[in-house]
C-alpha cells in the first residue's frame, strides 16, 4: 500500500539538500565544546584551584564519551528517530555548558562538561553522519564529508566571539550564553530532520557509481564480517598516525624554533593552526566527492599516500617557518578525510538501514586514535630523544593503510558484493 506524503513534507522536509544543510548546522552547533575548550582552561584553573593536568581530564572525558559510547548513542538514533535524539543531543550539549558555569569543584566539571557534553555531542555526531549517508546513496562521500566538515568549521565562527566574551564578561557568563545559543540552534535544526522515504533512496541509488550492498546488514551481522574489522584497524591506524602529528604541532614548532617566527606578518604557529583548521575541513567533502567518482579504495590510497608524503617533506623542512605553515596544512588535508571515506565505505558495504548504529561501532576507532596518538608520540620522543621516530612511524602507518585499501580491502569488498 502506498502512503501519500503530505505536501509540506514534499516541499522541504523530503528535500535531501535541505536535510544536509540542517545536518551541517547541527554539527556546527556541537563543535565548540571540543575546539574552544582551550579558551576556558585558564579561567577554570584559577576558579577551581586545579592543575592543568587535572583539568584536562575534562577534555578526555568529552572525547571518550563521544567516541567509545557511539554504538549505544547511534542505536538510540536508529531506534527513536533523528528528530527526537538529535534534539536531545543538542539539549545535553548546550545544557552541559550552562551547568558547567555553576560548578564549584573539579568532579562536577568532569560530569557536566565531560560526561553530559560528551554524550550529547556523540549522539549528534554519529546520528547526523548515519542520516546523511542514507539520504545520499549516490553522493555518500560528499554528504558525509560536508557533515563532518560542519563539525570542524563550527568553531571557526565561535572562537573569537567566545574568547572576547570571556575577557569582557567572564567564563561563567560566556558558558551560559553560548550554551543556550548552541543548544537552541541544534534543537531548531534537529526538529526539521527526517529519515528518507524508501522511494527516494531507491531513486537515488539508481544513479550510483560506486559499489553498494543490495541489502542492509544489522550490527550483529556486520560484526561477524571480517571487512568491518579491517576497516576498524585501518581507521584506527590513520587516526593514531594523524593525531600523533596534529596533537603535537605546538611542541614541534617550539622544538625546531619556528613557533614565533613571522610568516606573512603572523607568528608561524597560530598561522599554521588557522590554516590547518581550514584544510582539515575542506579535505572531508573534497575527498568524499572524489571517492564518489573514482571509488573508495582508490581515494583512500591517494589520500593516505598524500599524508605520508606531506609528513616526510614536513620533517625535512620543519625548521623553515614558511614551509612549516604550508606543510602542516597539507598534513591536515591528508588526514581529515578519514571522517568521510570510512563512513561512506561502511554504508556502501553494509547498507543504509542501520547506518548510524553500524558507524557507531566503527567510530570507536577514533577513540582508539585519541588514546594512542598523543601519548604514543610523547613516549617515542621521550624514549629516543627526538621526533624523528615519530615521523617515521606516522609515514609507515599511512603507507601501510594505503596499501591495505587497494591490496586487501578492495578484493574483500568485491567478493562481498558478488556473494550478496
Amino acid at each position: 500500500m502506498t502512503i501519500a506524503v503530505p505536501a509540506e513534507r514534499t516541499a522541504w522536509q523530503s528535500n535531501r539538500w535541505i536535510q544536509l544543510v540542517l545536518g551541517v548546522i547541527a554539527m556546527m552547533a556541537i563543535s565548540s565544546p571540543q575546539y574552544t575548550w582551550t579558551l576556558f582552561t585558564g579561567s577554570l584553573n584559577k576558579q577551581l584551584g586545579t592543575t592543568l593536568a587535572e583539568l584536562q581530564w575534562t577534555f578526555s572525558l568529552l572525547i571518550i564519551l563521544q567516541t567509545w559510547f557511539s554504538p549505544f548513542q547511534a542505536y538510540l538514533v536508529d531506534r527513536f528517530g533523528p528528530r527526537a535524539l538529535i534534539s536531545l543531543g543538542a539539549l545535553l550539549s548546550g545544557g552541559s555548558w550552562v551547568l558547567s558555569a555553576y560548578v564549584s569543584n573539579l568532579w562536577a566539571l568532569y560530569f557536566t562538561y565531560g560526561v553530559i557534553g560528551g554524550f550529547g555531542t556523540g549522539i549528534i555526531y554519529v546520528g547526523i553522519i548515519g542520516l546523511m549517508v542514507r539520504w545520499f546513496p549516490d553522493r555518500r562521500g560528499l554528504a558525509a564529508g560536508l557533515a563532518a566538515a560542519g563539525y570542524g568549521f563550527g568553531a571557526f565562527f565561535t572562537s573569537f566571539p567566545i574568547d572576547s566574551m570571556i575577557k569582557s564578561s567572564g567564563y561563567q557568563h560566556t558558558l551560559v550564553v553560548w550554551g543556550v545559543i548552541q543548544g537552541a540552534i541544534g534543537i531548531a535544526a534537529a526538529l526539521g530532520l527526517r529519515v528518507p522515504p524508501q522511494n527516494a533512496q531507491a531513486a537515488a541509488t539508481a544513479a550510483v557509481s560506486t559499489q553498494q550492498s543490495a541489502r542492509s546488514y544489522s550490527p550483529a551481522e556486520m560484526l561477524k564480517n571480517p571487512i568491518f574489522y579491517l576497516l576498524f584497524v585501518m581507521m584506527s591506524m590513520m587516526s593514531t598516525s594523524g593525531l600523533m602529528v596534529t596533537s603535537n604541532v605546538g611542541p614541534f614548532a617550539k622544538e625546531y624554533g619556528v613557533a614565533d617566527a613571522m610568516v606573512l606578518g603572523m607568528a608561524a604557529l597560530p598561522l599554521s593552526l588557522t590554516l590547518s583548521r581550514v584544510t582539515n575541513g575542506l579535505t572531508r567533502p573534497f575527498f568524499g566527492w572524489v571517492s564518489d567518482h573514482i571509488g573508495r579504495e582508490g581515494t583512500m590510497a591517494l589520500a593516505f599516500s598524500l599524508e605520508a608524503l606531506a609528513i616526510l617533506i614536513l620533517f625535512y623542512y620543519i625548521d623553515q617557518p614558511a614551509m612549516f605553515v604550508v606543510l602542516t596544512g597539507l598534513v591536515f588535508f591528508g588526514w581529515g578525510e578519514i571522517f568521510s571515506l570510512f563512513p561512506s565505505t561502511l554504508t556502501d558495504t553494509f547498507g543504509p538501514q542501520y547506518a548510524a548504529t553500524n558507524y557507531g561501532f566503527l567510530y570507536i576507532a577514533q577513540g582508539v586514535g585519541s588514546i594512542l596518538g598523543g601519548p604514543a608520540a610523547a613516549y617515542l620522543k621521550q624514549a629516543t630523544g627526538s621526533w624523528t621516530t615519530v615521523f617515521i612511524v606516522v609515514a609507515v602507518l599511512d603507507v601501510l593503510t594505503a596499501l591495505l585499501a587497494v591490496a586487501v580491502l578492495r578484493p574483500m569488498r568485491r567478493r562481498h558484493f558478488a556473494a550478496a
